[in-house]
């Protein structure tokens, strides 16, 4: 019987490159949110430093996700 949690575990494994993708992408935006504080207003500059501390947990849970999935597959490659 196969356990379908491994399975889609296993799919993601694949993903780490499009979720380093993911956080240099975020990075990119957290940098221009940054430059464009510089000229916005102040009801638009709470705004920006909302966005940034998002994507700065959401960098941050990328980046975790991305050190289970190597843990995983050394785990997974310690037991073939």
């Amino acid at each position: 019987m196969k356990n379908d949690r491994h399975d889609v575990f296993n799919k993601k494994s694949k993903n780490a490159l499009s979720l380093g993708k993911m956080i240099e992408n975020t990075k990119e935006n957290i940098e221009e949110a940054e430059i464009s504080k510089e000229f916005a207003f102040p009801e638009e500059l709470e705004n920006l430093e909302e966005k940034n501390a998002r994507r700065k947990t959401a960098i941050a849970q990328l980046e975790e996700q991305i050190r289970e999935k190597k843990a995983f597959q050394a785990r997974k490659n310690y037991y073939k």
